[in-house]
């Protein structure tokens, strides 16, 4: 008599153990915190302006977004400098006027932002408040007044007495003298000149050295800048302290806002800002 062959019993399948959702969690972050990092380093990075040095285009209470690529990258490209970059690789030149962030030398190193003047091997000089750019003077045209509403970020302390006022409905106001500078290359852009300071106005003659570059602050007369050298100023900057560069704004505040006051974070911010390029 033929038997049927008994059929295995099927292996007994061990069910999965369910994911912790704190183990879920913690992934995304991770996650999520290396697309940050990459974005950061490589791509684009938030800046905010804590000083008034970059007067009248960066006002203190402005957020803009620094692009990263622009001049290659370097140790300084990483978030605090950490040494995995050596040197700089893909490096390329800033154009003169360039708006560029970049990160101090010395010990109490922090990130700044200036324009570029000078690339290597150019002179520089100030005269009578007047930059001289290879010999040559730079344009300086004089324009309308630069005028800023006193507000909590930007008080009466900060402006000075002599340049305090109050514009036709009463409003105290700050009024600076104002000016245009031109480039050879065309770059064209607005400074200010609060007074004749001999130190920050007639300046020895710097010729940038290989591999860095001369920076100014826009408001010429309040900016530690590459006219003084350390600790009063920062003399010439590596090219690869640069991190970036300054391409649009894209939040900006009075300083009045209120924590307890929501209606106050609308009405402080400086709306018309937002947008405005380089």
């Amino acid at each position: 008599m033929d038997q049927t062959p008994q059929t295995a019993p099927a292996a007994a399948t061990t069910p999965a153990k369910p994911r912790s959702e704190l183990a879920e969690t913690l992934r995304f972050l991770v996650k999520l915190a290396v697309i940050v990092l990459i974005l950061r380093s490589f791509l684009f990075a938030p800046y905010s302006i804590p000083s008034e040095s970059m007067l009248p285009r960066l006002l203190i209470g402005d957020y803009l977004f620094v692009t990263k690529w622009n001049y290659g990258y370097s140790r300084w490209s990483l978030p605090a400098g950490v040494p995995l970059i050596p040197g700089r690789i893909l490096g390329r030149d800033p154009a003169r006027g360039d708006v560029v962030v970049f990160r101090s030398p010395g010990p109490d190193d922090h990130d700044v932002i200036k324009r570029v003047i000078g690339l290597p091997g150019d002179t520089i000089q100030v005269r009578h408040g007047q930059v001289i750019l290879n010999g040559k003077a730079i344009p300086k045209q004089r324009i309308g007044d630069f005028i800023l509403p006193l507000t909590a970020n930007f008080d009466a302390q900060k402006c000075g007495a002599s340049f305090q006022d109050v514009d036709a409905a009463g409003v105290p106001i700050c009024r600076y003298p104002r000016f245009r500078e031109t480039l050879p290359n065309g770059k064209s852009y607005e400074v200010l000149d609060q007074a004749n300071i001999p130190q920050a106005d007639d300046t020895g003659l710097y010729t940038v050295p290989a591999g860095d570059v001369f920076l100014m602050g826009d408001n010429r007369d309040d900016s530690a800048d590459s006219r003084f050298p350390a600790p009063i100023g920062m003399g010439y900057i590596p090219m690869e302290r640069i991190e970036g560069k300054a391409v649009v704004t894209f939040f900006s505040t009075n300083g009045n806002a209120s924590w307890i006051n929501p209606v106050s974070w609308f009405t402080a911010a400086r709306w018309q800002r937002i947008g405005e390029g380089f």
